[in-house]
């Protein structure tokens, strides 16, 4: 009776407040505020915005490997005096702008054809690309959501609205790789190829830190199957790239991972906890003690992976079980910006089909108000260096709880063919 009263309210509550009309407006509203913020902002001649960054800044670094490669200048991908360079040559004015190099020697491989271009013209020709590719994994998801095809375009408008895509451009980020890779994983888990969705997933080792939680999950969930084919991915990209460039720049690259304190201060400043949205920002945003938030981090992320790996393990839809690792991969990740949770898009695509395939359960109400939740509050981050509280990261784990606990309930009212 208790659930039943509760589901009435929380369905009360999301009818008012997340109905289609009120959710197309807000959508438009949150797009023109953003992308009216990016046009402004970059209306100016030059590699400096209004605001005094580079534009485009987090494709430096890429930008910059792409090019020592095609110079046969490898050896130097990790060296932090060339880099800094590098940099300068491209700004052509003094800056104390760092932005180490973190990404393995194929990812700058895999853009040595623009590295023939200068600065400016590489990060446009690269920002429009990724905005088609966003797209195209976008209308692949949307695809295989049935429940969904009646309202494309405001799947469109909400996409364009989803303020982690407004970071990812402005910031010139390579994310939306990423964000292929769980399109990827997601196609062929629908299809029944377990081995290819782990072939997808492990092209993740371009960022690493997404692998921490996934494996565990696959493992603890029994998706072995998955997990070879993950292992199998990212094995071969390493072993291929240590045969390309050779042994020294991959110690390089591996000495750079395993050793943090060296570029983490340049890689996070004093703002950037409140522009990162998983279980480590946000006990840093709480605590003092980088030791105490050190073991509530594993704390936090050990009962996190339990949660999503009994998801994982039950017979709940994959909407549930596939959104479940997605979100568990951005709360365990230790080092996540907020223009990583593009890989959030194919997760909340496919749950919100699911919950307008079963309005009448009892997990729907709640699941669409923390959905809206986790698509909004991620723009409010900079309100946390005030409150300190990520509210995004309490967002996330909360679905997290709901896959959990909902599971045999998710299971008898799974749809046909969700």
């Amino acid at each position: 009776m208790r659930t039943e009263l509760a589901a009435r309210g929380w369905g009360s509550v999301a009818g008012r407040l997340l109905s289609t009309k009120r959710i197309r407006a807000q959508a438009i509203i949150l797009a023109l505020c953003l992308w009216g913020v990016c046009i402004f902002d970059f209306g100016t001649p030059g590699l400096i915005d209004r605001a005094g960054n580079i534009k485009f800044q987090d494709f430096l670094p890429v930008y910059n490997s792409a090019r020592l490669i095609a110079q046969h200048r490898a050896a130097e991908l990790y060296d932090s005096n060339v880099q800094a360079d590098e940099l300068h040559a491209i700004i052509g004015e003094p800056t104390r702008v760092q932005i180490p190099n973190v990404y393995g020697p194929q990812v700058g491989l895999l853009f040595v054809p623009l590295a023939h271009f200068s600065f400016p013209i590489a990060a446009g020709i690269w920002v429009a690309l990724s905005l088609l590719l966003y797209f195209a994994c976008i209308y692949v998801a949307w695809s295989s959501c049935p429940e969904l095809h009646p309202y494309a375009g405001l799947v469109a408008i909400v996409s364009l609205a989803y303020p982690p895509l407004f970071h990812f451009f402005v910031r010139g980020q390579i994310s939306v790789l990423l964000l292929a890779c769980f399109t990827a994983a997601l196609l062929a888990m629908r299809a029944g190829r377990p081995w290819l969705a782990g072939l997808a997933l492990g092209i993740l080792v371009i960022k690493p830190q997404f692998l921490v939680a996934i494996p565990l999950i696959l493992l603890l969930g029994g998706g072995g199957r998955i997990f070879a084919g993950l292992l199998v991915s990212a094995a071969t990209q390493l072993v291929l790239a240590r045969l390309y460039f050779g042994a020294v720049v991959m110690q390089s690259y591996v000495s750079l991972l395993t050793h943090p304190w060296r570029w983490i201060n340049s890689a996070e400043l004093s703002l950037a906890p409140i522009q990162m949205h998983s279980l480590r920002a946000f006990w840093s945003l709480l605590v003092p003690s980088a030791s105490v938030v050190f073991a509530l981090y594993v704390l936090s992320s050990v009962v996190v992976l339990i949660m999503a790996s009994h998801t994982w393990r039950s017979p709940a839809p994959l909407a549930f079980r596939f959104s479940a690792l997605t979100f568990a991969a951005i709360l365990v990740n230790p080092h996540l910006f907020i223009y990583d949770l593009l890989v959030l898009a194919p997760a909340f695509l496919l749950l919100t089909n699911w919950i307008l395939g079963n309005a009448q359960s009892v997990v729907s109400a709640p699941l669409k108000i923390l959905l809206y939740m986790a698509f909004v509050l991620p723009l409010l981050g900079p309100l946390s260096s005030w409150t300190h509280l990520q509210l995004s990261v309490v967002a996330f784990a909360a679905l997290v709880w709901v896959f959990g606990r909902g599971t045999r309930q998710l299971a008898s009212a799974e749809s046909p063919g969700v």
